[in-house]
């Protein structure tokens, strides 16, 4: 099946399911997409038990799209570029140091936690997981999903400093989180592919090349395209400068092996802040949110009906979903002790929203790039448990915490 076909059919039943959540369900979209495309899956599954072959034809469909290559290289520039295009600088900047603390030493934190008990609870299951792999586990499942994140936020009517700190937080967490899953998985390279394994050195360098370079490249991508829109007044010319900048830039960046999340992220904050003050006319910037706003409702619908679809081509081994149900509490505990330690800290200078740390626990939504990630580990038994383990966590989080993050949040006024 051909590239057209794909995206016709993950566009044709995304608009059905969009239709049926927005006419029957009304609950958030992205809950309500996901919810339909598990109802689809396990109708399928039930089909196939009578004999009908469309669940052979399903699997077959989804096993010929990579989610990793249709999210990571494919959706993601243009969703956190459409979401960092309505976060506001000042606020950002009056939340830094939160944000910093959160997306970077609150990831590396939980990547160990979660790792090393991970070790032990999968022992204690009879599953036979490395060390190395229960790490890229840890790094995988601790960053929140700006994806996720922002589609609740729509919703749920926070204040603009909660939401600064969250949105904030799940833009650029992603971009460390994924730097921290490649300096791991080059030891498991290392191990089973018998290429050189990285030293304290090395991974200090990758590290400061990613980040820093994709920071550096994405004020430097942010500024050419800013000076560009400033020298011209046509929404038409402005709209596809911008679509050039996520979709080259994110190119380019992956290519310079620099983070293309972080450098996307940094250049739509660019182009929201300064570009739309002093480089768009009125009618352009209607037209610019207009377009970015609709193509992330296309691209999360697609996103979030094929997380639904994909439980089709999963291995659903009992002893895989009890180690998921275990681990759902284990990361949220976690998660509660990495927010919970910085944030007491920086109270001491810092005024929080009431009931913060238990918001930024239970906001903290993991979506697709948990998945994504967990694809790219090498073919194996490792590999098909932590993927289940994984789907378990993202579908609780986006089903449970994304229907009742909104009330919590009311809950703190």
């Amino acid at each position: 099946m051909g590239i057209i076909d794909t995206i016709a059919i993950l566009i044709s039943l995304a608009a059905i399911f969009s239709y049926i959540n927005y006419r029957f369900l009304k609950i958030p979209s992205t809950i309500g997409l996901l919810v339909i495309a598990l109802l689809m899956s396990l109708g399928i599954v039930i089909l196939g038990k009578f004999g009908l072959p469309i669940a052979d034809h399903a699997k077959s469909f989804l096993k010929e799209i990579d989610f990793n290559e249709a999210l990571m290289q494919g959706m993601l520039s243009a969703l956190l570029f459409a979401g960092a295009l309505h976060v506001h600088l000042e606020e950002l900047i009056k939340q830094k140091w939160v944000v910093a603390i959160l997306a970077s030493v609150g990831v590396i934190t939980s990547t160990f936690m979660v790792g090393y008990a991970s070790y032990f609870i999968f022992g204690w299951l009879g599953l036979d997981i490395p060390l190395i792999y229960c790490l890229l586990f840890g790094s995988l499942i601790s960053p929140t999903d700006p994806i996720a994140v922002l589609g609740i936020l729509k919703t749920v009517g926070a204040s603009k400093s909660l939401e600064t700190k969250i949105a904030g937080e799940s833009l650029f967490n992603d971009g460390v989180a994924v730097v921290v899953f490649l300096v791991l998985l080059s030891f498991v390279v290392g191990a089973d592919g018998g290429h050189a394994q990285l030293d304290a050195m090395g991974v200090a360098v990758l590290f400061g090349q990613e980040v820093i370079g994709g920071t550096v490249f994405g004020l430097v991508i942010g500024y050419i395209t800013f000076r560009m829109l400033a020298s011209i007044d046509n929404y038409q010319v402005e709209i596809l400068l911008t679509l050039g900048l996520v979709l080259g830039g994110y190119a380019m960046a992956s290519a310079m092996h620099i983070s293309g999340p972080i450098a996307i992220v940094v250049a739509g904050l660019m182009i929201g802040n300064r570009g739309r003050k002093h480089a768009m006319s009125d009618k352009t910037r209607e037209h610019l949110d207009n377009f970015w706003e609709l193509i992330d409702e296309i691209l999360n619908a697609m996103l979030f009906v094929l997380i639904g679809l994909e439980v089709l081509i999963l291995t659903l081994e009992a002893q895989y979903l009890l180690a998921g149900a275990i681990m759902i509490p284990v990361v949220l505990l976690i998660r509660f002790i990495a927010v919970g330690i910085p944030v007491s800290l920086l109270r001491l200078s810092h005024t929080f929203t009431p009931k913060i740390v238990r918001i930024l626990t239970w906001g903290g939504l993991r979506g697709g790039i948990s998945i994504a990630l967990v694809l790219t580990l090498p073919a194996g038994e490792h590999r098909e448990a932590l993927l289940v383990i994984t789907y378990v966590i993202v579908i609780f989080s986006i089903l449970v915490q994304g229907m009742t993050v909104g009330k919590l949040v009311k809950s703190s006024g």
